[in-house]
């Protein structure tokens, strides 16, 4: 199936309107992490207790904010929880703040809850159905392997481009890789929303869903220029990004429709999980074509004005042994 037959777009010649649009959300995304909302964390990173209960009929969350003031539990965030379809349900989840959640008390944050709850509440009219309880020793550790899990993931992808092509795709990949995790954990930020650990799963799943993008539009750009070594290396790559246009709609377009659906119709549940995916796809497929394939042609131009040569390889090939004479 393909959509698009003889496309001939000038990517290249977009390229600063595409500078110009990653900038704004880059630099947004910097600038609400640093002086802003910070980081958003969840309980998993900065320890806490979260409490999940469920009452007989859709409870007051402003009457549950009043009956933890009156108990003594203060700065505690009540979350409600979406049923299927957006309709509201009987169940909140309470998360209350490090301090009540240290390692040597863990169960110190749900005696308040459930302290608080039987005050103002019958014992029939609800029940606590979870409770995950993070010290912040464990949630320090949490946010390192985090931390180390992004990093493995594109030091191995640069190292295998790297390996399959040259070093300057997997400089290319890895860029607009990180463009990508920047400008999602960067909406996270600016819309003041946690971050979780199902969220750094949904990132990880990002990451390599617009490395494969990129490379299949890097790899048309190596036979491209293996059958025609005349042609500039801009033309190449905009043919290039064309000949995959097709592909790239229809793969993006399909995945984004369901995580779409799931960000709609998925619950509060997997909100977060659901939101990092469908910013990631959008911005994972626009930086393989504005982001990573642009690098090329500025790293040609580069080499141009050092005197050096100006095509780019292809991927490295096995050496042939010379036929005997």
């Amino acid at each position: 199936m393909e959509l698009f037959r003889s496309t001939n777009i000038d990517w290249l010649g977009k390229k600063w309107y595409f500078l110009g649009f990653s900038l704004i959300f880059s630099v947004a995304g910097v600038l609400s992490m640093c002086f802003w909302h910070g980081i958003p964390k969840g309980v998993d990173f900065k320890g806490g207790t979260q409490i999940r209960v469920a009452f007989a009929q859709v409870p007051d969350v402003n009457h549950i904010r009043t009956a933890m003031d009156e108990s003594g539990v203060h700065d505690a965030t009540i979350q409600t929880i979406s049923a299927v379809g957006g309709a509201p349900s009987n169940e909140v989840i309470i998360v209350l703040p490090e301090s009540t959640a240290s390692d040597q008390a863990h169960d110190q944050g749900r005696t308040q809850v459930e302290s608080a709850l039987n005050a103002n509440y019958h014992d029939s009219t609800f029940t606590i159905q979870q409770v995950d309880i993070v010290g912040p020793t464990a949630g320090h550790q949490l946010t390192h392997q985090a931390w180390l899990a992004t990093m493995y993931s594109l030091i191995g992808m640069l190292v295998y481009l790297w390996f399959r092509f040259e070093l300057i795709y997997g400089v290319a990949a890895v860029v607009a890789v990180f463009h990508d995790t920047l400008i999602t954990v960067g909406a996270f930020s600016l819309t003041n929303q946690e971050i979780t650990l199902t969220v750094i799963a949904a990132i990880l799943t990002l990451i390599g869903y617009s490395m494969n993008d990129t490379i299949v539009v890097f790899d048309r750009i190596r036979e491209n220029l293996a059958t025609n070594r005349r042609e500039s290396l801009s033309d190449v790559v905009n043919r290039s990004i064309n000949q995959t246009l097709s592909r790239t709609v229809i793969s993006s377009g399909l995945t984004f429709l369901t995580v779409l659906s799931l960000y709609i119709f998925g619950g509060e549940v997997l909100h977060g999980f659901s939101f990092a995916l469908v910013i990631g796809i959008l911005i994972g497929t626009y930086s393989s074509i504005a982001v990573a394939a642009p690098m090329l042609v500025a790293y040609q131009d580069w080499r141009a004005s050092r005197g050096k040569a100006t095509n780019l390889p292809g991927a490295r090939k096995a050496t042939l042994p010379a036929a005997k004479r």
